[in-house]
């Protein structure tokens, strides 16, 4: 079951930047924006705290042992550091 629900973050996470941003991650560091972008930003950072609140929550109900929630931290780490060299990647003219 916690992998199921981790899973399910990985996929919450880039939903504001698609619906909201246009499917650009350049949004989330400018300070520019309104209703709707603010609401991205927010529900981009809830969702990426939801995935690491998730697995300490269930080791502290004893749902899942240490080395579970620490595969979960770290892979939500490996999934954080894609989503930035994506980001960087986004922003150079050169690709």
């Amino acid at each position: 079951m916690a992998m199921t629900v981790h899973a399910l973050m990985y996929v919450l996470v880039p939903m504001p930047c698609l619906f909201f941003g246009g499917g650009s991650t350049q949004f989330l560091m400018s300070r520019d924006g309104g209703g709707w972008m603010d609401a991205a930003k927010f529900l981009t950072g809830a969702s990426a705290m939801g995935s690491i609140a998730i697995p300490i929550i269930l080791k502290h109900a004893h749902m899942i042992e240490t080395g579970a929630m620490l595969i979960e931290l770290v892979s939500f780490f490996i999934f954080i550091c894609t989503v930035m060299c994506f980001h960087q990647a986004s922003l150079d003219d050169d690709w």
